[in-house]
C-alpha cells in the first residue's frame, strides 16, 4: 500500500500529526473517518498522486497521530482545533491553498476548516455525511438504531472507552462490516492496520472525545455560523452511498445547500466506505470536479 509515499510526523498545533506524502502537482489533503486511519485511501492514493501532491493525514486521536487527553468542553477534539492541526500541517509543508477530499469524521473537520479558513480551500469533496447539526436535530428512532455509535461514544468516560478497549476487534468488525454494502471491501492489510491503531493506548479515548465534541462544542460553533450567515464558499462536491444511512435517511444535497454556496452532489452505488467500496467511481467524480 502507498508505494512511492513517505511516512512522516510533524509537530503542529501542539500535537504530532502522522501523515504520508507522495506524488507531484498541486496539493491535495485526504482526511479519513472513524474507525479508520489514512490507510482508508489506499485504493485511490496512487492514482491521485499521478496528478496531485497527496497528503494523507491521521487526525488527532486516530492512527499514529497524538491522542491528547480529555479537556474541558472537549475543546481538544473540537473540529475547530482538529482543523487547525491540518491547516498548520499543510502550511508547514509550504501549502497555503489546497484541495480536500474527506470522509466521515475527516469530512466534519473539513467542514469546519472551510468555514474558519475559507482562503485556504480551493475545492472540497465530502464523502457520506450530512452536516452534523442537521443529523442531530433530525434524529429519529431509525437513525439512532443505525448510527447507535453516535450515542454510545458520547456517554461519559470511562464506559465506552472501557468497552472498546476490552475487545477492539469486535468493535471494529461491527463498525466496518455493518456500514459497508455488499462483499467485504476491506483488504486484510487495511483491516489489520485499523485494528493495530484502534488498539493503541489512548485511541479509544480519542475516538470518544471526537464524538463528544461533535455533540457539544461543535454544535455551538455550527449554530453560531448559521446565525451569523457564514457559509462554505469554495466549490463543494458531496458524494454519498445510496445503500448507506446518509443516503436513506437524509437529503444530503439539500442539507449542504443550506450551509454552502456552491454545491453539487450525487449518490453512489455504495455503503458508507466509498473509497474502499467503489474507488474507481470515486476517482471518476474526482477527476471531473478537481
Amino acid at each position: 500500500m502507498f508505494a512511492g509515499f513517505q511516512r512522516k510526523h510533524r509537530l503542529v498545533n501542539g500535537v504530532n500529526i502522522h501523515y504520508r506524502i507522495g506524488g507531484e502537482g498541486p496539493p491535495l489533503l485526504l482526511l479519513h473517518g472513524h474507525p479508520q486511519t489514512h490507510v482508508m485511501w489506499h485504493r485511490v492514493a496512487g492514482q491521485l498522486a499521478k496528478r496531485f501532491t497527496v497528503v494523507a493525514a491521521d487526525l488527532r486521536g486516530y492512527g499514529d497521530s497524538d491522542k491528547p487527553p480529555a479537556s474541558e468542553n472537549n475543546h481538544h477534539y473540537s473540529k475547530r482545533v482538529m482543523a487547525q492541526d491540518q491547516i498548520e500541517l499543510m502550511s508547514s509543508l509550504g501549502y497555503t491553498q489546497f484541495d480536500i477530499i474527506a470522509h466521515d469524521r475527516g469530512a466534519r473537520v473539513s467542514h469546519r476548516l472551510a468555514l474558519d479558513h475559507p482562503e485556504t480551500v480551493k475545492r472540497m469533496i465530502l464523502l457520506d455525511i450530512a452536516p452534523t447539526l442537521c443529523m442531530y436535530e433530525q434524529t429519529t428512532e431509525q437513525f439512532a438504531r443505525a448510527y447507535w455509535h453516535w450515542f454510545f461514544l458520547i456517554r461519559p468516560a470511562p464506559l465506552p472507552e472501557t468497552l472498546i478497549t476490552a475487545d477492539p476487534e469486535a468493535y471494529l468488525r461491527q463498525m466496518l462490516f455493518r456500514l459497508s454494502a455488499g462483499e467485504n471491501p476491506f483488504t486484510p492489510e487495511a483491516f489489520n492496520e485499523y485494528l493495530r491503531c484502534l488498539s493503541l493506548p489512548g485511541a479509544a479515548a480519542g475516538t470518544c472525545e471526537d464524538y463528544r465534541a461533535s455533540a457539544g462544542i461543535d454544535l455551538e460553533h455550527d449554530r453560531h455560523d448559521i446565525a451569523a450567515g457564514n457559509r462554505i464558499t469554495c466549490p463543494l462536491l458531496v458524494l454519498w452511498g445510496i445503500e448507506g444511512v446518509i443516503g436513506k435517511l437524509f437529503d444530503p444535497l439539500e442539507e449542504w445547500k443550506k450551509v454552502a454556496l456552491n454545491v453539487a452532489g450525487a449518490g453512489l452505488p455504495s455503503g458508507h466506505f466509498i473509497p474502499e467500496e467503489v474507488p474507481e467511481i470515486l476517482l471518476e467524480h474526482t477527476w471531473k470536479f478537481l
